[in-house]
């Protein structure tokens, strides 16, 4: 095995089986130790159950007594391709923010649908999210098919129904694949209880899926999280994108100063080089302004300096908000007020209905196609591009939405 890695979301309605496919995942690729199996075992004799795959995720006491994954984890599995990561998403319709925060993250996705319960609007709003953040590489489990007695009219029918939907908002998915968490029956192996579905198990699906190109061939996006002076002045922060060398000439932004590497800070570590995913420290030739929220690249390909943006954004306050009114934009470090010029267009999530045209405001779990202006420029990334500069989140003292860049104007 290489070491390539995918990361992938997967996604869902409240009480699908999200939790118990990522335990039964990690269980049937050998990736849980004889401890994490026993202590599982321990808790679901305690309960009066059968053993639940889902307590492998829901491993905080709060979401046990709940019964819901309230926040957005991430865990391993390997299979003989690749590596893995999974980041589970929570269904609850409260906790859509985590869900964009989660999937925003990912190359491939599992949308899970239950057999017994069908399409519920949790299930197509997930799916609108996918759509908006540009996954395309999807998965579609039918999950809980023992329930409906392996049934394949009942796989067809809500197959059938999901995929319409799916059409509407341009997602095609890869593969559909009739599964039973609780089971195991097509998630790592095989099953004769569904002899009448030929096609690939969960696992076999995600090893055909490509990775992300390779960010350290991009270009360099060093973002800027702090500056520090002690005998030197060390700027700190993440190289999201390319490589950063010991002699590079690198260009601030959104001043534009020029100024050259003089070494690369890691703890313990003589390096002259960091690599994407890496957060470092580096110092400069020349005392030139940094601070947080700056973003450092090499002269090529650059990013967009601007103060006018257009995205897609998801509403996520149950408060309206209205065209023109004050809020803070978010996008790496950045941080800058902002307000909405222009509300494009307004769609219901779930139905893609739409709502409304040149709207003055956006309502709870609306979608909006916007032109944003920010109170000074910042320096962003059309979200198909780089990702960390093309996504962005806007909010007061909480997070209200989360939004891509779709369009940029200089």
């Amino acid at each position: 095995m290489n070491n390539e890695k995918l990361k992938f979301v997967i996604v869902g309605h409240v009480d699908h089986g999200k939790s118990t496919l990522i335990g039964r995942l990690l269980y049937d690729t050998g990736s849980l130790s004889e401890g994490k199996i026993e202590e599982i075992k321990q808790l679901c004799e305690s309960l009066g159950k059968d053993i639940e795959f889902g307590y492998v995720m829901d491993h905080l006491e709060e979401e046990r007594d709940q019964g819901i994954t309230i926040d957005t984890a991430q865990t391993f599995f390997s299979s003989k391709k690749r590596d893995y990561v999974i980041i589970d998403a929570p269904g609850h319709v409260e906790f859509l923010k985590n869900m964009i925060s989660g999937a925003s993250q990912a190359e491939a996705a599992i949308l899970i649908v239950d057999a017994e319960e069908g399409v519920k609007e949790q299930t197509k709003r997930h799916a609108y999210i996918l759509g908006m953040l540009g996954l395309s590489q999807v998965v579609v489990a039918i999950n809980k098919m023992d329930l409906v007695g392996y049934s394949r009219e009942t796989f067809e029918n809500v197959k059938k129904e999901l995929l319409g939907f799916l059409s509407d908002i341009k997602i095609t998915p890869s593969y559909v694949i009739p599964i039973s968490a609780k089971q195991g029956h097509f998630i790592a192996h095989r099953s004769s209880e569904m002899n009448w579905y030929d096609g690939p198990t969960i696992l076999e699906a995600l090893d055909t899926f490509k990775s992300r190109e390779n960010a350290n061939d991009k270009p360099l996006r060093f973002v800027v999280q702090d500056v520090y002076n002690f005998d030197k002045r060390i700027i700190a922060g993440r190289v999201e994108s390319g490589i950063i060398r010991k002699g590079d000439t690198i260009r601030i932004l959104p001043s534009g100063e020029e100024t050259r590497v003089k070494s690369i800070e890691e703890y313990l570590k003589d390096v002259t080089e960091a690599e994407t995913g890496k957060s470092i420290g580096i110092t400069t030739m020349d005392k030139v302004f940094i601070d947080r929220g700056n973003v450092i690249v090499k002269d090529g390909d650059l990013p967009v300096v601007t103060d006018r943006i257009r995205a897609n954004i998801f509403w996520m306050d149950k408060t309206p908000f209205k065209k023109g009114e004050s809020i803070w934009f978010r996008c790496a470090t950045q941080e800058v007020k902002c307000h909405i010029e222009k509300i494009n267009r307004v769609i219901n999530s779930s139905t893609l209905e739409l709502i409304s045209e040149d709207a003055q405001e956006i309502r709870n779990r609306e979608v909006a196609d916007i032109i944003l202006r920010t109170d000074k420029p910042v320096v962003v990334e059309n979200f198909n591009k780089i990702e960390e500069l093309g996504r962005f989140v806007l909010g007061k003292d909480d997070t209200l939405a989360g939004g891509i860049i779709t369009e940029l104007e200089q």
